[in-house]
């Protein structure tokens, strides 16, 4: 499934284009910011959307701006966004036989992530916060020496 964004650049340069008590909700749908049709854009709860700011700190829901702070208070005024974007590549290397025949298999894994909430209250934009990863890199590898046989014990065992 194809996001809006094809890059981590082009869902950053798309999180800044939003401007705070200005972007409206129609303009947010032109953004790709459209959780009916977007994937990974969840609506969050009033609880949610409380968890989310202030997880993990001693915040003070006081030392936030005013709008927030009513958005988190009472929970029926405001709408919240979660957008969720992770494009990676998997790339299998090594020998093939040896890939094939589950004996060891190595997977290079690279792409990108990028986190967002965006709060918006009548009809207008209010918070915004952003994260992510620009540059993922890994390597997975997954050896059995059993190879294609090394899962068949347990299977042998079920009635």
């Amino acid at each position: 499934m194809r996001t809006p964004w094809g890059s981590y650049a082009e869902a950053q340069a798309m999180f800044d284009s939003i401007v705070v008590y200005s972007t409206s909700m129609a303009q947010l749908k032109d953004l790709g910011i459209d959780p009916e049709k977007t994937p990974n854009v969840a609506i969050l709860s009033h609880a949610d959307l409380l968890r989310k700011i202030t997880a993990g700190s001693s915040l003070d829901i006081r030392s936030l701006d005013t709008e927030l702070q009513s958005c988190l208070m009472e929970n029926k005024i405001c709408i919240a966004y979660e957008i969720g974007q992770t494009h990676l590549d998997r790339n299998r290397f090594g020998n093939f036989w040896l890939d094939f025949l589950n004996f060891n298999r190595r997977v290079d894994i690279s792409g990108w992530q990028f986190n967002a909430i965006v709060v918006i209250r009548n009809d207008r934009v209010i918070y915004k916060l952003w994260s992510g990863k620009p540059n993922i890199q890994q390597l997975q590898e997954e050896r059995n020496p059993l190879g294609p046989l090394q899962g068949l014990g347990s299977s042998l065992l079920r009635p």
